[in-house]
């Protein structure tokens, strides 16, 4: 890491963690996932490392008319430090974020109530005690564009930051932090076969921060400029349905010299999920020192699941389809809107994709109330020691944790375990050398 992004990298996450005693990592984990195991093996992580947490939720997915978790800003506050009280993590190392905080949820709307409600939005989640805002207004609304000017995004984004601004002062909240920019993938990963994407190129990524800097003067929003922490560019990593693109850093050296001119700032790094840790500490050496994942968590949780569920089925001799993956299978096939637009191809593809796309639309069937107690009944059909042998034949990942005793051979324990396997690449890139 140059001496240039390491100065950066101090100025930038000292923003972020506030008035938080802690020591400085070289990045940090953003978790973006509202599933409560996630959350619980993320905070058991952070407490064995000693370290503050950044939990963030999207705009779909949280937002003041309940977005698809049902959840407004303030009930997904709740939620967290109700996982975090059970386990007893302090409340004050959890860093709540908002992701591509704009009109998206309503963008069928003309741009006027689309952008009225993406201020009662970013206001409902200042109120609610969120310090880390992504704004991203690029997406056009009604009549619009697909994809808007950069100065007439940027101007909506100043208009955002104005109204978070303005609700911090009201509600005595600490001012938030901004990330700007809205060169990223597509939220859950691209739908397509990936082979080599186009990086963010450098002169683009310092004009974004130019035209930014000027509408949030026109706004009267300077203030808020000053705790601008990172701007998200597309450094060459994806996932797909079927492939992921592996971050190669000799492609990327033009876009990261152009954090030599954003004096205080960092990349933020979207869709970072199934990257190998050298690959990830690769990118942080570069300045993407806040490293999104979120889809691969959830991957883990089901890949534990599923092994689970076969030996349930190993166990009771029942050699039938998987009962749990049945269930989700008839969920999914009843209510086809959070995939039906992501996967295509043969009728043996798309099923094969509804379960085990590196993209895990299934990720939006787990809170329901049918495929919760599917999970119960499987939970309930286990032993409470699991047959290490069964470990082994189902979910060989665990097994070396299982037998040499690190990890006890338990259902939940081995849930816990695959979503802290997926965490562990993000621990060794970021923690202090």
């Amino acid at each position: 890491m140059s001496a240039a992004i390491d100065h950066n990298r101090q100025i930038a996450l000292a923003k972020l963690f506030g008035a938080r005693s802690l020591s400085l990592p070289r990045g940090i984990t953003s978790v973006c996932s509202a599933h409560p195991l996630v959350i619980e093996g993320t905070l058991r992580r952070a407490a064995r490392q000693d370290e503050a947490v950044l939990i963030e939720a999207t705009c779909n997915q949280v937002n003041q008319e309940g977005g698809y978790t049902g959840m407004t800003p303030a009930d997904f506050r709740t939620f967290i430090e109700r996982i975090a009280a059970g386990i007893d993590f302090p409340a004050d190392r959890i860093i709540l974020g908002g992701d591509h905080l704009g009109p998206n949820p309503w963008r069928k709307l003309n741009a006027d109530e689309a952008m009225a409600r993406a201020e009662a939005m970013v206001t409902a989640y200042v109120e609610a005690g969120f310090e880390k805002l992504h704004l991203d207004t690029s997406m056009g609304c009604a009549g619009e564009p697909v994809a808007l000017a950069d100065e007439l995004t940027a101007a909506r984004a100043a208009r955002l930051a104005r109204a978070a601004e303005d609700a911090a002062r009201r509600n005595g909240r600490r001012l938030p932090v901004y990330v700007i920019g809205t060169e990223v993938p597509p939220p859950g990963g691209a739908t397509h076969a990936l082979d080599e994407l186009e990086v963010t190129h450098r002169d683009a990524a310092l004009k974004t921060l130019e035209v930014h800097r000027h509408a949030f003067t026109e706004a009267g929003a300077d203030p808020a400029l000053q705790r601008v922490i990172a701007i998200v560019v597309q450094p060459g990593v994806e996932f797909g349905n079927a492939n992921v693109a592996l971050y190669k850093p000799e492609r990327a050296q033009k876009l990261i010299s152009a954090l030599h001119e954003m004096e205080g700032l960092l990349f933020e790094a979207h869709s970072t999920d199934y990257q190998p840790a050298d690959m990830l500490s690769a990118l942080v050496d570069g300045g993407f020192a806040i490293l999104k994942v979120g889809p691969g968590l959830t991957f883990a949780l089901r890949e534990a699941l599923y092994g689970l569920d076969a030996i349930a089925n190993t166990l009771s001799c029942d050699t039938a389809a998987s009962r749990l993956a049945a269930t989700m299978e008839d969920i999914m096939l009843a209510e086809p809107r959070h995939w039906a637009g992501h996967y295509g191809g043969t009728v043996d593809e798309q099923r094969l994709q509804r379960h085990f796309s590196y993209s895990d639309r299934i990720r939006y069937y787990w809170p329901d109330a049918r495929a919760a107690a599917a999970v119960d009944r499987l939970l309930a059909r286990l032993p409470e020691t699991i047959p290490e042998t069964l470990i082994s034949q189902h979910l060989a990942r665990l097994y070396p944790d299982v037998v040499e005793k690190r990890l006890a051979p338990k259902a939940r324990d081995l849930c816990l375990a695959a979503i802290d396997a997926a965490l562990a690449p993000y621990t060794a890139a970021t923690a202090p050398r």
